[in-house]
């Protein structure tokens, strides 16, 4: 399966640095081998956040029962919402730094990073002081079940407090794997998870000297290792002079290049504006589900948990395609890109549906982890999860080669295939035909949609014109063919950020 590239000595080889330091260089090497090797911390990430999750629905349900399971889930969603309206400039972000490191250009590194970290100051002060707000009638407006809307309220207030350090702790960390770095990342992320592990149950129940705060303390340490681990990155990038931060005398920086900013939104705007499509879809789905009482509504949030770990892998390897194909792009190795691109559908496949796979035989034993063997809402759960769950495996065939699509600047393409999968089949498909089947016309919506998105991808990918698509007019790239992936190969770029040894 390994896509083999002899221009390297090895996989992952790593530039380095003049202080002895290194960096992943992800335009040579090995392809699969090296995709797999960057996806292991974000795989690894993404496992942490899934667990961290995962602890606080176990301390939540075990200890406030169903109805503050609902109000999370309903929370929860909010949350998406406000990562999604970041995620596109993040992912901006990252492949412009992606490029520019793949072609060279640590100017250009240096100005992504003053414009980006201006914008989401600017960005995350305000959702903060307007969620807010506006929290009560956001769930309102999702439908909450009346007896979960008052805990839901006071999680919601709380997270939106963290949202500042949630944002830029999430910008730099797309920032580091944009240039080559996944491992750091990981690190500062398990810190902040250990964190809120640690300090959930002893908030929620009030344990010791700590308050009892009910759900409101699952929030609140939230809040603490978000911000805790924000500042030991920031220290940590500092005292080792990254290229990722700006020095005193490069404060000025800050001033946004209009140039950049205009790219980071306009390609950025398509990428967010997926996420959301993506988000309100599942506040949609979540106000059909609420619809069918709250025991309905816990055995689906309680779903969503599972479905979560088994797109973990996906998300990884869509992420670190991502990077690959974009520092490649930068080094006009488009011969590598077409098989970065191979390489992240077949992998994603094999790993997800083996944890598919998985997830069917032990149904019932992960749904007892979950809830309390008693609960009413394991058959439901059962159910959801039988009709659901083949579905996701698609997903890998979508995250992969929208990553590859992406790494070039093309975004609308992948925002309207999204839309139409979402938006024209998975949404009317449930609200159509749930009067007759009732809630099995939600659950068989998600795969339907799925379904869809990856055959358009796939349409695109081969037939689309996202090779010419470019972030920047002026940044550096080799010639992108016209179509077809049996891309000529191109030389990397004589430049590099750090001068390799010999």
């Amino acid at each position: 399966m390994d896509a083999k590239s002899s221009d390297a000595p090895g996989p992952g080889s790593r530039a380095a640095t003049p202080r002895g330091r290194s960096r992943r260089d992800l335009t040579r090497g090995p392809i699969t081998r090296t995709l797999l090797v960057f996806s292991l911390p974000l795989l690894g990430g993404n496992a942490l956040q899934s667990l961290n999750g995962t602890v606080n629905q176990i301390w939540v349900s075990h200890t406030l029962g169903e109805s503050a399971i609902t109000a999370l889930g309903n929370a929860n969603i909010v949350m998406m919402l406000m990562l999604g309206s970041i995620f596109g400039i993040g992912m901006a972000a990252n492949i412009l730094v992606a490029q520019s490191v793949g072609a060279g250009d640590r100017a250009l590194v240096k100005r992504v990073m003053g414009t980006a970290t201006t914008f989401f100051v600017a960005l995350s002060l305000l959702v903060a002081v307007l969620g807010g707000a506006l929290s009560p009638h956001i769930l309102d407006l999702m439908g909450a079940p009346p007896e979960s809307r008052a805990g839901a309220i006071i999680y919601l207030r709380i997270i939106f407090a963290s949202v500042p350090f949630m944002y830029f702790f999430v910008f730099l960390q797309m920032a580091q794997r944009g240039a080559g770095d996944s491992t750091t990342p990981f690190w500062f992320l398990t810190l902040a998870i250990v964190i809120d592990i640690t300090l959930n149950p002893l908030l929620i129940r009030g344990i010791g000297p700590f308050p009892r705060m009910g759900i409101a303390g699952s929030a609140v340490s939230t809040l603490v290792g978000q911000g805790a681990a924000l500042v030991f990155l920031m220290i940590h990038l500092y005292r080792k002079k990254s290229i990722l931060v700006l020095r005193p005398s490069e404060l000025g920086l800050l001033k946004p290049d209009l140039r950049i900013l205009r790219s980071l939104i306009t390609r950025g705007l398509p990428m967010g504006i997926q996420m959301l499509v993506m988000s309100g879809a599942a506040v949609v789905m979540i106000s059909f589900v609420n619809r069918f009482g709250a025991l309905t509504s816990a055995a689906y949030s309680i779903s969503s948990i599972i479905w979560s770990y088994l797109q973990m892998p996906t998300m990884a390897i869509g992420a670190s395609v991502s990077s690959m194909a974009a520092q490649n792009v930068g080094a006009g190795r488009w011969d590598r890109v077409a098989k970065v691109a191979r390489s992240g559908v077949i992998s994603g496949l094999m790993i997800t549906g083996s944890i598919a796979l998985m997830l069917y035989v032990f149904n019932d034993f992960v749904l007892a982890v979950l809830l309390p063997r008693d609960s009413p809402a394991i058959p439901l759960a059962r159910h959801i999860n039988t009709t659901v769950l083949w579905g996701f495996v698609l997903f890998s065939i979508t995250f992969s080669l929208s990553g590859v699509v992406r790494s070039t600047g093309a975004v609308w393409w992948p925002l309207a295939i999204l839309m139409v999968s979402m938006l024209l089949v998975r949404i009317p498909f449930a609200a159509l035909l749930t009067p007759r089947f009732g809630p099995d016309a939600i659950w068989w919506s998600f795969p339907l949609g799925t379904a869809t998105s990856a055959v358009l991808t796939s349409l695109y990918y081969n037939f689309g014109g996202w090779r010419r698509s470019r972030m920047l007019e002026e940044q550096p790239r080799g010639q992108a063919p016209d179509a077809g992936v049996a891309a000529p190969a191109m030389a990397p770029a004589e430049a590099a950020l750090e001068p390799a040894p010999r």
